[in-house]
């Protein structure tokens, strides 16, 4: 059993969660794996997968339906560092997402909420540019139809 404890922290709500019941598929150097269930159960979606990519900013989830069908995939911009120990991660939402459907369609979320942040000094100005520079580059990947390099990690393992 992987000792890796993963923590989400929020600025807007500010809060920081240790993800408990998150099971680690996968460590790397380069990424973690986790398949996990809401925190807070939603009608549309109950559980999912994600793919923390250590070195670009960026984790990516599956969104599943109860009935186990694809939602779609939610893409965080996110900032990593290490908590009090060496086990513990610290996984910082930067607010800015994307969301890619099934059918192809791309929808970029909370950019009022990062504008809210900086205005309120939530955000240093090294995250923020590391937010939007992250965000362009994954934009970038999903414009010239590269995104399964991020899909692949959770693709390949059936997750």
């Amino acid at each position: 059993m992987d000792s890796l404890r993963i923590y989400r922290k929020r600025l807007i709500p500010q809060e920081c969660i240790l993800l408990k019941d998150d099971e680690v598929v996968e460590r790397t150097e380069e990424r973690i794996i986790t398949r996990w269930n809401t925190l807070r159960p939603k009608a549309e979606f109950d559980h999912g997968t994600s793919c923390y990519f250590l070195e670009h900013g960026v984790k990516v989830s599956k969104f599943y339906r109860s009935d186990g069908s694809l939602l779609y995939w939610y893409c965080d911009i996110v900032e990593y560092a290490q908590g009090e120990t060496p086990e513990d991660l610290v996984v910082t939402d930067l607010l800015a997402d994307v969301i890619l459907y099934p059918s192809g369609r791309i929808k970029v979320m909370d950019l009022d909420e990062l504008a809210d942040a900086v205005e309120q000094g939530l955000l240093t100005q090294a995250q923020f540019l590391h937010c939007l520079r992250s965000l362009n580059d994954l934009l970038t990947l999903i414009d010239r139809d590269k995104f399964e390099k991020f899909q692949a990690c959770l693709d390949e393992k059936g997750l």
